[in-house]
């Protein structure tokens, strides 16, 4: 799929690989790249997914980084299901004053 100027997309950068993070960053941190991933409008005139590109954030940065989507979706959530939870729900509103569904 070729993405066009004005698209709305996601990329993907390396801002600091692993042996230019700063000496007193946790190990576990040091182990690992700085990495960005940021959403704006395409400014190249076509692109395809891979491809080096330069785009426009909503708050008007411009920033370099390989295109990974177009037309990005949020797909987060709020965790598994957790049985324990709606026990705790059912007591909460019996402590503050006995609020039912």
């Amino acid at each position: 799929m070729t993405t066009k100027k004005g698209d709305w997309v996601r990329i993907h950068s390396v801002l600091m690989d692993v042996g230019d993070r700063a000496p007193g960053v946790p190990d576990d941190t040091a182990k690992a790249p700085y990495e960005l991933w940021d959403k704006g409008f395409l400014i190249s005139d076509k692109a395809e997914i891979g491809d080096a590109v330069e785009i426009e954030t909503i708050t008007g940065r411009k920033i370099m980084g390989k295109l990974l989507e177009t037309n990005p979706s949020y797909d987060h959530d709020f965790g598994e299901f957790i049985p324990e939870i709606l026990s705790i729900d059912k007591q909460l509103k019996e402590i503050m004053g006995g609020i039912s569904q």
